[in-house]
């Protein structure tokens, strides 16, 4: 294929410019021997890994925040290894946010705690923003859900800090 000099100094330019989510997880991990999604709250990103450890696919995440002030507490997301408990469709709302009624769209929800669930939003970005779900893209939900999630499927959430394991 052909490229004129334009249009690969604009490529470059775009690879330069534009964040790559891929690069901040690794590419393999060890083989965790089944499927898993991996969630970063520091690098704010999500990874789907096959059972030989290769990441399919990633994306921006933002977890749980650090001080919720209509909570009055942390709403950091829970650390460590759950498996997915629910699936849910375009239409899942959270049954607690806002408070004291909830109702926010929660697209393709994939809960993995009782009350924290991997989700579709329009408010995701570079930061943890959540009042403890796992904020993504509503087009990777959608992905995650229909085309790698199932009931049991591990979901393991990294340490907001070094050492932490809470």
């Amino acid at each position: 294929m052909k490229m004129s000099c334009n249009t690969f100094l604009l490529s470059i330019g775009v690879l330069l410019i534009t964040p790559s989510i891929a690069l901040s997880l690794p590419s393999y991990i060890d083989p965790p021997g089944e499927k898993l999604v991996l969630v970063d709250p520091v690098e704010h990103a999500w990874g789907a890994y096959d059972a030989s450890g290769r990441l399919i696919r990633s994306g921006v995440a933002s977890t749980g925040k650090d001080w919720c002030d209509d909570m009055g507490e942390e709403c950091h997301t829970s650390v460590g290894s759950f498996r997915v408990r629910s699936l849910g469709s375009a239409s899942c709302t959270s049954p607690s946010f806002p408070i004291p009624n909830g109702g926010a769209p929660m697209p393709y929800c994939m809960y993995f705690t009782p009350y924290q669930a991997l989700h579709g939003s329009y408010e995701v970005g570079r930061a943890n923003l959540s009042h403890g779900c796992v904020r993504m893209r509503v087009a990777d939900a959608r992905w995650l859900r229909y085309n790698f999630v199932e009931i049991g499927t591990l979901v393991v959430i990294k340490p907001y800090y070094s050492g932490d394991d809470s």
